[in-house]
């Protein structure tokens, strides 16, 4: 078992393994998770019924709880791929840390715009300066630090070790966002979904959250694989393997055209 995980570790480490892997991965990926949120936002959004307390206006959970839980598992992923990139010098973490920056922080910005949505109706305003809100806010700055970094810096090898640094420092914030409404007193509810306790939820109304949640995860790894297949085809694209990938895809457009 030990040696299986082994030689998986090494092969992940290697960019042409990972890009026709994570390409045959990503039609399977797409495929279910398009079919899981389909179903599970159509049967929320127009099957579910109607919350007691809040009527319609519950409805957002169905984008707003899948964009938060993914958006914090995103940068957990982030910060264990710095790690693994610091520790044991795996180019290819790196790689997959610099293009979950983006990912996550768009997942952040959709958990707290729909987070807004549900709280006027619900608490009567945008926003306050909730325990909740404040650390999913304080989240998306760290994305946002992670994507300066990047920017702001030339050379690759400082880039990728500073960004793994603040993902790794960051990741205190993680527990402060679970647990946050129990720490302290919140207007945000308490969680939804959590692994030790039966869900509260009506099944007509958990079970399409499950599947929407689900399909996040799908599609979040289809988006993962497409932008690390793209820093791959551009940190080697003067690799052998990859010029004669380029000229097999331009032979195949150029015959279809004709």
């Amino acid at each position: 078992m030990w040696t299986r995980l082994k030689r998986l570790y090494h092969k992940m480490g290697s960019p042409k393994w990972f890009y026709e892997i994570t390409t045959r991965w990503s039609k399977w990926f797409m495929a279910v998770g398009s079919i899981l949120m389909l179903t599970g936002v159509v049967w929320g959004l127009a099957f579910a019924p109607a919350d007691y307390l809040q009527g319609n206006s519950f409805r957002i959970i169905y984008i707003h709880v899948p964009a938060s839980l993914l958006s914090q598992s995103a940068y957990i992923i982030m910060a264990v791929a710095g790690l693994v990139g610091l520790v044991w010098k795996m180019k290819m973490s790196f790689v997959v840390g610099k293009v979950i920056a983006p990912i996550g922080a768009s997942l952040a910005i959709l958990s707290l715009l729909t987070g807004a949505i549900w709280g006027k109706p619900t608490w009567g305003t945008w926003w306050v300066w909730d325990a909740r809100l404040t650390s999913m806010l304080i989240l998306l700055f760290l994305y946002f630090g992670v994507i300066a970094i990047y920017n702001a810096i030339e050379n690759d090898e400082m880039a990728n070790k500073a960004a793994a640094v603040l993902s790794i420092v960051g990741s205190i914030n993680i527990p402060v966002i679970k647990y946050s409404v129990e720490w302290w007193n919140t207007l945000h509810q308490p969680a939804t979904i959590t692994l030790t306790k039966k869900p509260t939820m009506a099944p007509e109304m958990f079970i399409p959250l499950m599947l929407t949640i689900l399909g996040f995860y799908c599609w979040f790894a289809v988006w993962v694989f497409a932008r690390t297949r793209n820093e791959i085809l551009f940190k080697e694209r003067k690799t052998n393997w990859v010029k004669k990938l380029l000229l097999s895809e331009h032979k195949k457009t150029t015959g279809a055209q004709l």
